[in-house]
């Protein structure tokens, strides 16, 4: 063989050797999808590129656009564990003009939420101005939340909105420029870096950053300004005039804080700053105050904002101190000096460059105004940084081990936002578990009143049905459970199930219970379907309707109904997912408590057809039909505690406990069963009554025959009395 085929030869084999290219979401999706369907008017697509997974959109030959799914740029998973696929068109002013939902796995937007529904909420995000949302940090947009899926909502639009600038960057669009790579270590502040001393040090190396504007500059942008009503109203004083002189610096670095407040003030910052906090202050002069007075009036700081990348924050009072003097001996006079607190969990990195955004505000009318702003931009100087090495994934090059780490992080700042923004139902549902739990630990003296423990429980089902069930939509399913497992399967991650705060910690608080108590605490407490049977059970009883109660033969039988359910489901999840959360609709809580029977007429006649059985047979649902009661009741065994007092006769001879229980989770022998109980506590409130228990009556008689003078007798008209005999 000659050298020039031995050549060849071994440039096929290793060409052959070389890993093959990963396909693109947009590879993969973008055949399913025509272009009229994604951008109206469009009839095709172009290559995609080799840089980077976009397509040109394409109208008459002509481009218009550039295509892409979210996932191959952010995370997008979802409630159910998996991928939630985008497809977003922009055109080259960075707008959006195009998006569909391609591929999901939302089990409420597969089958719960009117398609037409879902369709109007991704259409809404055309016209979305991109180059605006990288100026407020992603927030100059409202959300539309549909109702019973906010965590699917939340996804799309963080990932459209993430996605779409990430596009915009990398091809230049609307003037935006392409993020840098970061290849090298990453950087913190160093502590021991020396403090500067005097502010024409820290001004002469960067330490203090200005912005200086005179009357005349501001004249002059107001009057490029399109409305030329400011240009008629200019600022009466001559141009040289100082308007506006504004320095800042990032205090919350210990040389900086050391040399511009002094020691004392210096570590008074230090304490105010909570973990990865930092702190900027701000001195200025002039005749316009960057601080306004809409801080007083709304506690808010409307003329200033802090921008970095994607970034923005807003001051509020409670983020803000005033500096009563500046420590530099050298320092000019200022009419203004302020700290102000930028909170870790804002994404806020010190060591990367940001700007101060000043708003100008002038009056032209009686109440109308116009604005123009100007930018102070910082960059922490070198001397106060050290690198951090940080390890890479194995076979990850550096830069793709920082973008791991920027989407790591970007995921978690959506969690930390939807808990942030669910401060109300958190507390909400923490009071509800702490008086749940002293109810559960102190249950003798709970249940010693019967009529005051029955409207407890009543107000307290109402409150579960309500609140955790119509207004936050915190119904758990066994479809969590599917999701769970596989999450554990694929590659388990908290990012997609810290998504919904209060699933998150009903789930979280149920594990805990399941040592405790068993299901039961969840089941006959927390489940707002089971709330909506219970009452309305209730309401049925005080119109006397009539309540049947099974033969026990035929009520043992129908136990394991289920458990054969469950069975299935999870089996079915083996095989398809997706499948299985179409299975998973002989729950009724999406259309009783997600969707409140706003739905399809099938789905309402079932669930009205459950609550109709469950007015003479209270709570049929949960005893025989409801598959996450069979999930919960196999860990349940596992119990460490049995709260549930008994007395020796119950069972031999006693029955009135096991009559009474309403789902009949007591067997006629007397045990309580704990794979079917829904500590309701019925059986406690027997177990002390003075009327109704026949070994509490025995034992008031006898203590009255021995002349015990502390007990009252029963009267013998009393309206609960019974007789002892069975």
């Amino acid at each position: 063989m000659s050298p020039a085929r031995l050549l060849a030869l071994l440039s096929i084999l290793l060409l052959a050797a070389l890993p093959a290219r990963a396909e693109s979401f947009l590879q993969k999706l973008l055949p399913s999808v025509p272009a009229s369907e994604l951008v109206q008017g469009a009839d095709g697509f172009g290559a995609i590129r080799e840089d980077i997974a976009a397509a040109p959109v394409l109208k008459a030959g002509s481009q218009i656009g550039w295509a892409f799914v979210t996932s191959d740029f952010v995370g997008t998973t979802g409630y159910s564990g998996k991928p939630i696929h985008t497809m977003v068109a922009i055109d080259d002013a960075a707008r959006v003009i195009g998006v569909k939902l391609v591929k999901h796995s939302e089990p409420i937007v597969l089958i719960g939420i009117p398609d037409a529904k879902v369709k109007a909420m991704v259409a809404g995000y055309v016209g979305l101005d991109l180059v605006a949302e990288a100026a407020s940090g992603g927030s100059s947009h409202d959300v539309d939340i549909i109702s019973g899926a906010t965590v699917t909502v939340m996804v799309i639009d963080d990932s459209i909105v993430r996605s779409g600038l990430k596009v915009a960057r990398a091809l230049g669009l609307g003037g935006l420029k392409p993020e840098a790579a970061s290849t090298g270590p990453a950087f913190e502040i160093n502590p021991d870096t020396a403090a500067p001393a005097s502010w024409t040090q820290m001004e002469g190396d960067g330490t203090l950053r200005r912005l200086s504007l005179d009357v005349g500059q501001v004249n002059a942008a107001f009057a490029a300004l399109e409305d030329k009503r400011a240009a008629e109203r200019p600022q009466p004083e001559p141009p040289e005039t100082t308007f506006v002189e504004m320095q800042t610096a990032l205090v919350s670095v210990p040389a900086i804080g050391k040399a511009v407040l002094g020691d004392e003030e210096n570590a008074n910052l230090q304490g105010w700053l909570q973990k990865g906090d930092q702190a900027i202050v701000i001195v200025g002069r002039g005749i316009y105050s960057f601080k306004g007075s809409g801080y007083v009036r709304g506690g808010i700081f409307d003329r200033i904002v802090l921008i970095q990348d994607d970034v923005s924050v807003r001051f509020r009072d409670k983020m803000h101190r005033r500096l009563v003097a500046v420590a530099t001996p050298d320092a000019p006079d200022f009419a203004e000096a302020d700290i102000f607190k930028i909170p870790a969990d804002t994404g806020f990195d010190p060591a990367k460059p940001f700007r101060i955004q000043l708003l100008v505000q002038r009056a032209v009318g009686p109440v109308e105004k116009l604005f123009t702003t100007f930018d102070l931009g910082y960059q922490l100087p070198a001397q106060y940084l050290r690198p951090v090495p940080q390890a890479a994934p194995i076979g990850a090059t550096p830069a793709e081990a920082v973008a791991a780490r920027e989407e790591t992080s970007a995921q978690s700042d959506l969690w930390k936002k939807i808990w942030l923004g669910s401060k109300l139902e958190i507390g909400v549902l923490a009071a509800m578990l702490l008086v749940l739990t002293g109810v559960f630990f102190f249950q003798g003296f709970a249940t010693r009143n019967e009529r005051a423990f029955f409207w407890f429980r009543m107000s307290y089902l109402t409150v579960t049905l309500v609140f955790l069930g119509w207004y936050a939509n915190a119904q758990l399913s066994v479809v969590n459970l599917m999701a769970l497992f596989g999450a554990l399967v694929s590659g388990f991650s908290w990012q997609a199930f810290l998504l919904d705060p209060l699933t998150f910690i009903l789930w979280f608080a149920l594990a805990a219970a399941l040592l405790f108590w068993g299901r039961g605490a969840y089941c006959g407490w927390l489940c707002p379907f089971g709330a909506l049977q219970e009452l309305t059970n209730r309401i049925a009883r005080a119109l006397h309707v009539p309540q049947w109660t099974l033969p026990w033969g035929l009520h043992e039988r129908l136990w394991p109904v289920k458990y054969m359910i469950f069975l299935g489901l999870f089996g079915a999840s083996l095989m398809s997912i997706e499948q299985a959360e179409h299975l998973a609709e002989v729950e009724p809580f999406k259309t009783a408590i997600i969707l409140k029977f706003v739905r399809a007429w099938p789905f309402v006649v079932y669930v009205v057809g459950l609550l109709m059985a469950g007015l003479f047979v209270e709570r049929f649902y949960c005893r025989y039909l409801c598959p996450l009661g069979a999930a919960l009741a196999i860990p349940a065994r596992l119990r460490m505690f049995d709260w549930l007092k008994r007395y020796h006769e119950c069972g031999n001879p006693c029955q009135t406990c096991a009559h009474q229980c309403p789902v009949q989770a007591i067997h006629p022998t007397g045990e309580i069963n704990p794979n079917e109980c829904i500590d309701c506590l019925h059986c406690q409130v027997l177990y002390q009554s003075k009327t109704t228990c026949p070994v509490v009556i025995k034992k008031l008689k006898r203590r009255e025959t021995a002349g015990v003078p502390d007990l009252k007798p029963i009267p013998r008209n009393h309206p609960n009395a019974k007789p002892v005999s069975n």
